[in-house]
């Protein structure tokens, strides 16, 4: 890395069930003008923006931040599955790093519809066609919506492999909504038990039940990036900085492996992370505080490993320790991650950065780490891509 790149300001609205929330373009609007504000700075000073969204039009970026203002500035639309806020965050923290500009704002929103995630696009092959292949091969079960046979699948491997017990991922699920219990912006704040998680419905017998999935969700966040120079000559919050970042995508192992883990994202996450510590000059230990992509309580087991918390297999050692909460080595997912803040896919990568930016800012309130000084962020889109973004609170 180059310059040294800050957060200067976030914006994150309450996340929503769909059909309650407010258009798209408005939810982008709200959380670019709460990044403003927050940052102390105006839309004129913004110098390139990046609008990340799944489901939408060509320009809906230009939709939404128009509804802000319209200076004419560069506009760059983000598509990268459910990676694809951390990727609109990645190519700002690429611009400022850079010198190309000093002042750049990534945000993301999504409108989603209830039920399973499915393409808008019915006459061509899906993107995913070579790891649906490998899906059909390893885990068959065609009746089952496309997420679930994947992420779940490889649940079933790692139970397979390494003896990994359902309570294990639903004592996941169950801290995810204690930790949720505390965040007003997440739309699910009910907390559930262990027993609870096991007891809901069956979406594969013995594999995963309904409240080991993450919910779809409609929501916005954003998130400002300046350089050093031009937060110390505007006077901005210079407390949190990126330390490390890297994105990637899939390797030959992906396909090869003929394993659902890896399917997954797994070799994404792994490849990612190592060269965000490596960015960073820090290892797994250094963490403080994590968000990561927990789409399914399974994947975030699987993360852990991921990530470097765990060797391979020893995730449920991690969960069984305490080790993924308040008083454990690592708080995993203090906003109460994806399966119980939400999954507006579009934004959640930036819904990621306002949770850790304020964890580093001890502003976080009943959700605060604390002594909080190094944060990991995960974030994966199968297809693939996957961000690790290591933030580091400033001397």
């Amino acid at each position: 890395m180059t310059r040294k790149v800050f957060v200067a300001g976030v914006g994150m609205i309450p996340f929503k069930k769909p059909g309650t929330s407010e258009p798209y373009d408005v939810m982008g609007e709200v959380a670019i003008r709460q990044a403003l504000q927050d940052a102390g700075l105006d839309y004129a000073d913004v110098q390139q923006a990046y609008a990340g969204y799944v489901y939408g039009d060509s320009t809906c970026g230009q939709k939404a931040l128009y509804r802000v203002g319209m200076t004419g500035i560069p506009v760059v639309n983000v598509n990268n599955n459910c990676a694809t806020g951390s990727t609109a965050l990645y190519l700002a923290r690429q611009a400022v790093q850079s010198g190309a500009v000093d002042c750049a704002l990534a945000v993301g929103f999504e409108q989603m519809n209830p039920g399973a995630l499915k393409s808008r696009w019915d006459d061509r092959k899906p993107a995913l066609e070579r790891a649906l292949e490998v899906v059909d091969e390893l885990v068959g079960m065609p009746e089952i919506p496309s997420a679930i046979r994947q992420f779940a699948g490889a649940g079933r491997s790692h139970m397979e492999k390494y003896g990994t017990k359902l309570e294990t991922f639903a004592s996941i699920r169950a801290k995810a909504s204690r930790h949720a219990a505390r965040n007003p912006l997440a739309v699910f704040r009910n907390v559930v038990s262990t027993e609870d998680v096991m007891n809901a419905p069956m979406l594969w017998d013995g594999v995963i039940t309904r409240l080991m999935a993450c919910p779809p969700t409609c929501g916005g966040a954003a998130a400002i990036l300046v350089s050093e120079e031009f937060a110390r000559k505007r006077g901005l919050r210079t407390g949190v900085f990126i330390a490390g970042q890297s994105m990637t995508t899939d390797t030959p192992s992906t396909y090869e492996a003929r394993d659902m883990i890896r399917v997954v994202g797994f070799d994404m996450t792994r490849l990612a992370a190592g060269q965000a510590y490596e960015q960073a000059g820090i290892g797994p230990k250094d963490v403080d505080v994590i968000e990561l992509h927990d789409c399914f309580a399974q994947n975030e087991l699987i993360t852990y490993e991921g990530l470097g918390l765990a060797a391979e297999g020893e995730g449920p050692k991690l969960v069984a320790d305490g080790d993924n909460t308040y008083g454990g080595k690592w708080v995993v997912n203090p906003s109460g991650g994806l399966l119980s803040k939400g999954h507006p896919l579009g934004a959640t990568g930036l819904a990621q950065c306002y949770e850790l930016t304020h964890q580093l800012r001890g502003t976080a309130d009943d959700r605060q780490v604390s002594n909080a000084r190094i944060a990991l962020q995960h974030n994966l889109g199968l297809g693939g891509a996957g961000v690790v973004t290591i933030y580091q609170k400033a001397d």
